[in-house]
């Protein structure tokens, strides 16, 4: 069973930057891969996606309102995926969840797609103040 665990969240002012961490376990890789995506969901809004990465061979997607300002990085050896998070705008404030797709079968990239995933983790509050 796949469970995943975020930290790092916490209060910061724009401009600044916060590093969240995605604890993962229970991968059973075989000859499958599996994708992590990262999500957020404001206050009375959709959750939305972020980004994700392929852990297979780390190729990561953004969506356009964080691309050049967040990246997505893992460590294999600790079975940790990141979200360096730079420049923070108050629109950037919500819950962060990072969550998992099993993919079988030939290579596909990560999709930034929230019903592509199905473990997830309790989220992280991130707030940004202006």
């Amino acid at each position: 069973e796949v469970q995943l665990v975020e930290s790092g969240g916490g209060l910061v002012q724009a401009g600044g930057s916060l590093r969240l961490s995605c604890a993962a376990s229970g991968f059973t890789f075989d000859d499958d891969d599996y994708a992590i995506g990262w999500f957020r969901q404001a206050p009375g809004k959709e959750r939305e996606a972020v980004s994700c990465i392929n852990y297979s061979d780390n190729t990561t997607s953004y969506s356009g309102a964080v691309k050049g300002r967040f990246t997505v990085f893992k460590d294999n050896a600790k079975n940790m995926v990141y979200l360096q998070m730079n420049h923070l705008e108050a629109e950037d404030t919500a819950v962060y969840y990072c969550a998992s797709e099993l993919i079988r079968g030939p290579f596909r990239l990560c999709l930034l797609r929230d019903v592509q995933y199905d473990s997830w983790g309790q989220g992280t509050q991130v707030t940004v103040s202006s």
